[in-house]
């Protein structure tokens, strides 16, 4: 191992991350055969195979998982390394990355191209996943910071509240439920739902909402992103529960309709989140900093309108 480079520990753990050399390749903007070659080279240094491959499935073998926990040691140990000459040079450069849940892509892309703006000299790195993928992320010292709903209690984090996050009940602008009232969840019992995966925040909170109300929805269909879930609300399949945040143009054009049940909307709180173990360079203080100052403002500006009863609904549940 000591001739192993921090290059193929950062291309072995890319492939370790997501189990693929395609993906990996993408991620660090490599070329497929450039990331097998720095896998064999790191091989033939540990003098045993570090991955099994069975056609296009890729998986670790029990010394890549070993190797994997040093390799992400000595990286983490790298970045501190660099953060540290960052706050002695007292300069906001270097990389910075950050996580988010993909809900927060709504209106992360305008406020990160604010940032960079003001910040010319840093080099972002995004890392997208749901709430359970973005904590393990946090975990393993990937990030260096977070921006997500529900902070992890796993983990010894700092957390600050940034905005607030409203869900929402959704249906297409024909379905039966349009025309009528207010509604309870009572009256959506007998429909159809569309939900996000385990692992997702939507889906936690919708969870949490109807079992605080001792309500059991009919799930139908599960699906794995934002944008499916709104198509297939838009078709008719079914229910929705979604943060406003996701849907803005939709409301705006018609193609969905907000249902107004009673206790909706249900207002979290979005977070930006480290660990507390963790010294954050320059870049990533300015972009904490960033983001509790500017953020709630931009939402309020830009999804306000599109609910104006919001202000009536003071609780923010982390």
């Amino acid at each position: 191992m000591k001739n192993a480079t921090f290059r193929q520990l950062r291309v072995f753990n890319e492939v370790a991350r997501h189990l693929s050399f395609v993906r990996a390749a993408e991620s660090l903007h490599l070329t497929p055969p450039a990331v097998t070659m720095q896998i064999k080279e790191l091989e033939g240094h540990v003098g045993m195979p570090l991955f099994e491959r069975a056609g296009k499935k890729v998986s670790l073998t029990t010394a890549g998982e070993y190797m994997l926990v040093y390799a992400r040691k000595i990286l983490a140990t790298v970045k501190d390394a660099e953060d540290a000459a960052a706050r002695l040079q007292r300069a906001e450069t270097g990389v910075l990355t950050i996580g988010m849940v993909s809900t927060a892509k709504y209106f992360m892309m305008k406020m990160l191209a604010d940032f960079r703006s003001k910040h010319t000299g840093v080099d972002i790195r995004l890392s997208m996943g749901n709430r359970e993928q973005l904590v393990r992320m946090l975990q393993a010292n990937e990030v260096d910071v977070a921006v997500m709903g529900r902070p992890p209690k796993e983990l010894q984090t700092r957390a600050e509240p940034f905005a607030a996050h409203p869900h929402v009940f959704v249906c297409a602008p024909d379905h039966p439920l349009v025309e009528r009232g207010p509604l309870t969840l009572e009256d959506l019992r007998p429909y159809d739902f569309i939900v996000r995966e385990p692992g997702s925040g939507t889906r936690v909170a919708m969870e949490k909402f109807f079992e605080d109300h001792h309500v059991e929805p009919r799930l139908k269909m599960q699906l794995h992103s934002n944008e499916t879930l709104k198509q297939a609300v838009m078709a008719g399949l079914g229910l929705g529960f979604l943060s406003l945040h996701t849907i803005g143009l939709e409301i705006e054009q018609g193609l969905i309709h907000v249902l107004d049940v009673k206790g909706a909307p249900v207002v979290r709180a979005w977070n930006v989140v480290h660990t507390q173990s963790k010294m954050l360079s320059p870049a990533a203080e300015a972009f904490r900093y960033f983001m509790l100052e500017q953020a709630e403002g931009y939402l309020a500006a830009r999804f306000g309108p599109l609910w104006p009863d919001l202000s009536a609904h003071e609780s923010v549940n982390p």
